[in-house]
């Protein structure tokens, strides 16, 4: 705290630091309790022969957020896998990512990095079948790739370790980036996979779809089912609750920390300037009293013994009101008895 009783920058920044992240955590926190809340609002409908007759009795034969889940099925052809025999599906991501260990500066420490240097999707039409046989009811599922939980499964994985020379090892250590390997990685959602999705369902021409939902609400294609994707959302909402009140309650204690100070720092300030209204006035009553010559013997006194002279300079404040010793006997930080400000440095007087 400083003398004039603000807060130092440093109390400042602290509390504006947990502030905004308290504020970032309590946003985070709002969106995913939303997102929580849309999931458990949403219409769980049967893909059975009644889909149609359902949808056809909605407003506009539409249900803006349902729950429906299906068996994978491609419309026309379908996706081989480029490593895994007999392996077909509708959606094939193939992924480069580069793994190296970086030099970090700061903590002196070599740190895993990693990098997707290459990334390719492949899609082609499928649909949601009900798994039992006989029912001929489809839902088509209509960008996939908009959906935040696309559900794919590694069929694929292979890490390529870098082949270095010694000439390459030093220079990985002169420039800081010692490469590790290439991991290649295959993910395929394949046909016949259970699927959950949740979105909006819409009846068009005898034929049902399923489309990433309006109004903000999230587009699922999940291979969890329903329930257990419910409960993700919700301990993630959890999670995020108890982050914005542990930061929510750290901002407050700064808070309360600093109010704090700056009350005890103000009934300080009152208290001394009570003593110094009080030895004015003690001073003047004396000198009331006084004989000429004590007079001026009052007038050079220490302010804090009052018995000997003022024989020293107080900065930067620049007040001459102590002797040494009383300045010696001052506690740290020493202060100036008269303003309080901080002594940076004393300078004695000589009288000539």
């Amino acid at each position: 705290m400083e003398s004039g009783g603000r807060p130092s920058l440093g109390q400042f920044i602290l509390l504006g630091t947990s502030s905004v992240v308290t504020a970032v955590l309590y946003s985070v926190y709002r969106q995913k309790a939303q997102v929580a809340q849309q999931l458990k609002g949403a219409k769980k409908i049967h893909l059975g022969e009644d889909l149609k007759s359902i949808l056809s009795e909605a407003p506009g034969k539409c249900v803006p957020y349902a729950v429906i889940e299906g068996a994978v099925r491609s419309v026309k052809e379908t996706l081989n896998s480029q490593f895994v025999e007999n392996c077909k599906g509708v959606i094939q991501r193939l992924t480069l990512q580069e793994h190296k260990m970086v030099w970090n500066r700061t903590t002196h420490l070599w740190n895993d990095y990693s990098k997707i240097i290459h990334q390719r999707t492949n899609t082609v039409p499928f649909d949601l079948v009900p798994h039992e046989d006989g029912v001929d009811v489809a839902v088509r599922v209509l960008k996939p790739l908009d959906s935040v939980d696309l559900g794919l499964e590694t069929v694929y994985e292979k890490f390529h370790p870098s082949v270095q020379s010694f000439t390459d090892v030093i220079g990985h250590y002169i420039s800081g980036e010692r490469p590790k390997g290439i991991q290649e990685t295959e993910e395929m959602l394949k046909v016949g996979a259970t699927l959950t999705g949740v979105g909006e369902l819409v009846l068009d021409n005898n034929s049902v779809r399923l489309q990433p939902p309006k109004q903000g609400m999230q587009y699922y294609l999940s291979n969890q089912d329903f329930d257990t994707l419910r409960q993700r959302q919700e301990s993630s909402v959890r999670l995020w609750k108890v982050l914005a009140l542990v930061f929510g309650f750290a901002t407050c204690a700064t808070l309360f920390f600093i109010l704090r100070r700056q009350y005890l720092q103000r009934q300080e300030r009152l208290r001394l300037q009570q003593m110094q209204e009080e030895f004015q006035e003690h001073e003047a009553q004396l000198l009331r009293h006084a004989t000429p010559e004590d007079r001026e013997s009052l007038k050079s006194a220490c302010v804090v013994c009052l018995s000997s002279f003022k024989s020293c300079v107080f900065l930067e404040c620049g007040h001459v009101c102590s002797c040494r010793e009383c300045y010696r006997a001052l506690p740290e930080p020493k202060r100036c008895p008269i303003c309080r400000r901080e002594i940076t440095r004393m300078v004695p007087l000589y009288n000539s």
